[in-house]
């Protein structure tokens, strides 16, 4: 269960950078609430996650899910482009996530 709120939280990290970056680019006081939202439940989802899970495992995965999550929504969504580099960074952030998810496996 630790492993899904954690999963969880890590997503709702991604809603919450897009809702910040659609938020530069144009006010709305909806996106703003909904942006607060996803960053609060996430928050919440992280705290419930580390009840069992060590600090040095769901810490950097949830930051991690929700970078590489930034990262495709970006590239999705967005239009940003992602190089070659881009591509082989998002593959060793993975790479890295799966080694330290396994030492609190």
């Amino acid at each position: 269960m630790s492993w899904f709120l954690l999963l969880a939280a890590g997503l709702l990290e991604t809603v919450w950078a897009l809702g910040l970056k659609l938020l530069a680019a144009r006010f709305s006081a909806v996106l703003l609430v909904a942006t607060a939202a996803a960053m609060l439940a996430s928050l919440a989802l992280l705290h419930a996650a580390m009840g069992r899970l060590p600090l040095g495992v769901a810490y950097p995965l949830w930051t991690g899910i929700g970078s590489a999550g930034a990262m495709i929504a970006g590239w999705a969504w967005l239009g940003q482009p992602v190089g070659p580099a881009g591509v082989a960074g998002l593959v060793l952030m993975l790479t890295g996530m799966a080694l330290v998810g396994l030492d609190g496996a």
